[in-house]
């Protein structure tokens, strides 16, 4: 069901080229994804609907959903969601709530000062994707640091749905009403994208998209980034499971299925130095996936080759291999489960210990979902409330304070050959004519 790769003996420095990755190529999708976007550009909202009824085989009567509509989600939501969105929001808003930045004044000189403000992107598209499963945790991911952050202006879009008349999924749109947000539109793929960065008629433009999606999604990110600001080009799912032989094979299976559920291309790695953990996590996954709702995709994505179970020589050099894929998200099952957590440095998010498992944070932990993927948890961050945060530098400085420096503005504007910049500071000393 899954394939095995033996590390135990391999030397390479590179371990990322021997590592399991799903084979999408987002360049390629640009050329897909470009006539999408052009054609909003030039033509709006009908665009957008004629792409909707072409790719997602409805058209609803309108793009922006009805605040009626909205209220009618919340109405009819399922108590039991309702109080598990709700307890999902309060504990987002904590983790949130502490990433608060405040402006800072730092005293460079006496008379010269540099302030840094932080701003708030003013207006933002959140994406929540809609296909194979209903994402409402995807809204509370996104509008929460949104709002937190201070951002005075957000507009969620979701695919339509065939089944409820060409709007979004209600517990989509009952996420929406809970959180305040009233702007949403029934719109998904490349052209929702396009819409957020060109605006449409009684929709203005949007500063920034974030949100994950499919490949046309992203592959739209990238074509509009410049534009529009991106949080991230988020691909496929993945987990990474870093376990030894104290580890729970079934625990393990169960959370290696829990992201195969995701998508056929979804990823599931198992890093481990046990033989015996890896031969009966095998066995689990033999008794689990079958009794499970989704068994054939996920059989499929656990046999396709983003999904491996990975044999290393033991913890330490699990560690590097785990640092070297730079998953999604990473699981630690192991003994000293916190002290080798403290090791990773590359992971979008890490979950330390039996009853930490990735599910949890994709709904309740209070941490974000919203993460880097396909090994960009080398250099990016999930979403959190510095997204739609703008460091601003302001700098006032009296007029003894630049006359004490004037003289290196100059003789580094010379150095650089640009000696109109060092002039700009002397003539502030020359009497005026």
């Amino acid at each position: 069901m899954i394939q095995t790769i033996d590390l135990r003996t391999n030397e390479s420095t590179d371990l990322s080229s021997v590592l399991p990755r799903a084979g999408l190529d987002v360049e390629s999708a640009i050329a897909t994804v470009r006539p999408i976007v052009e054609d909003v550009k030039a033509r709006g909202a009908q665009a957008v609907l004629a792409w909707g009824e072409k790719l997602d085989g409805v058209r609803p009567v309108s793009l922006k959903v009805p605040q009626s509509e909205i209220d009618k989600a919340v109405a009819g939501l399922d108590p039991k969601v309702r109080d598990a969105l709700l307890e999902s929001i309060r504990r987002a808003r904590l983790v949130h709530e502490d990433q608060r930045r405040v402006d800072k004044t730092t005293n460079v000189v006496e008379g010269g000062n540099v302030t840094e403000r932080w701003i708030a992107v003013e207006r933002v598209g959140l994406y929540v994707p809609g296909g194979r499963a209903v994402y409402p945790s995807s809204v509370v991911m996104n509008v929460v640091p949104a709002q937190v952050a201070g951002v005075k202006s957000m507009v969620v879009a979701s695919p339509p749905q065939k089944e409820f008349a060409g709007l979004p999924h209600p517990t989509i749109l009952a996420a929406c009403g809970l959180l305040g947000i009233t702007e949403v539109y029934a719109a998904g793929g490349a052209q929702a994208v396009a819409m957020f960065a060109y605006g449409i008629e009684g929709l203005p433009a949007v500063n920034m998209v974030t949100g994950p999606g499919n490949i046309y999604v992203t592959a739209a990110k990238r074509l509009l980034k410049g534009r529009i600001g991106i949080d991230s080009e988020a691909g496929p799912t993945e987990i990474a499971i870093l376990a030894d032989k104290t580890a729970r094979a079934d625990l393990v299976a169960s959370d290696l299925i829990s992201q195969a559920e995701h998508d056929v291309i979804a990823a599931s790695v198992l890093v481990t130095d046990s033989l015996e953990l890896a031969k009966d996590v095998e066995a689990e996954l033999a008794k689990q996936v079958p009794a499970t709702k989704h068994s054939a995709r996920i059989r499929e994505a656990l046999g396709g080759v983003q999904s491996a179970i990975v044999l290393v020589r033991n913890i330490a050099h699990g560690v590097e291999v785990v640092n070297a894929y730079a998953a999604e998200h990473l699981e630690i099952q192991t003994e000293n489960a916190s002290e080798v957590a403290s090791r990773i440095v590359n992971a979008g998010a890490i979950f330390v210990g039996n009853y930490s498992p990735v599910s949890l944070g994709d709904y309740c932990a209070g941490s974000n979902h919203v993460l880097p993927t396909a090994g960009c948890a080398c250099h990016s961050s999930g979403l959190s409330v510095q997204t739609f945060l703008r460091g601003v530098h302001v700098i006032e400085y009296s007029q003894k304070a630049l006359a004490d420096v004037a003289h290196h503005v100059v003789a580094l504007a010379n150095a650089e050959d640009l000696p109109g910049h060092g002039e700009a500071v002397q003539i502030r000393f020359k009497e005026a004519k």
